[in-house]
């Protein structure tokens, strides 16, 4: 038997079922960091950049909160949840890079976190898009998962 759970007895891809389980508050906070660099950083005026296409940072929010309502649709093994809430947060943390964080809450049968890093992966990938008339430098760093609750183990790396 495999330890992976979208694995069958068949050895053929399945999705988990979650009927049994019983629902409680989850939660899950991701992190991207990204490189910028300092030319396009020197462009914020406070904490945004406003661009042709937009504000930055706040198109950025937007997307990685639509990305996390569309997760199921993106990862074939992901169950389609009701989400609570999200809270989607960027900031410069110095003249070259940004933090991109990403927090989903439930009250479900199966946890969030592919939904947190699917929301800071497309809130990053935004990002990228709206500055590269000015360069194409960026680089997303790292992804990772901060923080999760509610199911069988919790998870803190804050």
């Amino acid at each position: 038997m495999s330890k992976f759970t979208h694995i069958g007895n068949n050895n053929q891809p399945k999705m988990v079922n979650v009927g049994d389980k019983k629902s409680t508050k989850r939660s899950a906070t991701a992190l991207a960091t990204m490189f910028l660099g300092a030319e396009i950083i020197s462009n914020f005026e406070g904490d945004e950049l406003q661009t042709k296409k937009g504000p930055v940072f706040q198109t950025a929010i937007i997307a990685g909160i639509q990305a996390v309502k569309k997760t199921s649709d993106l990862i074939p093994m992901c169950h389609p949840l009701l989400i609570n809430g999200v809270d989607i947060t960027i900031a410069i943390t110095n003249e070259t890079h940004i933090e991109i964080r990403c927090s989903v809450y439930i009250e479900g049968k199966t946890g969030v976190e592919m939904e947190a890093l699917t929301g800071v992966n497309i809130a990053a990938l935004t990002v990228y898009d709206m500055c590269k008339a000015i360069s194409q430098e960026m680089v997303i760093k790292e992804v990772k998962l901060l923080k999760k609750t509610g199911g069988k183990s919790d998870i803190n790396r804050i």
